[in-house]
Formats: C-alpha cells, structure tokens, sequence
C-alpha cells in the first residue's frame, strides 16, 4: 500500500500503532491487528 494512503490531508492516520515498536502501524486481518516488523497480535 502506498505511504501516502495511510495518512489523512492533514498528516494524522486512522490506522493503529503499534504498541511494541510505536514507529509501525498494526494492519487489520479481521479477526486480529497484526504488526508485520515486531510480531505483536491484538486479538478482536
């Protein structure tokens, strides 16, 4: 996905951080937010 279609017009995200690394945003599998550098699951 293209940098620029995570962040809104005016530089702020919908999407969530993550928590462990704060510098990744989780991606959003449905049944859980995943983060692809650190491994971290939030389950729903």
């Amino acid at each position: 996905m293209p940098r620029h279609e995570l962040y809104n017009d005016d530089g702020t995200s919908d999407r969530e951080q993550c928590p462990r690394c704060g510098d990744s945003f989780l991606a959003d599998h449905g049944d859980r937010l995943h983060c692809g550098k650190c491994g971290y699951t939030e389950w729903e």
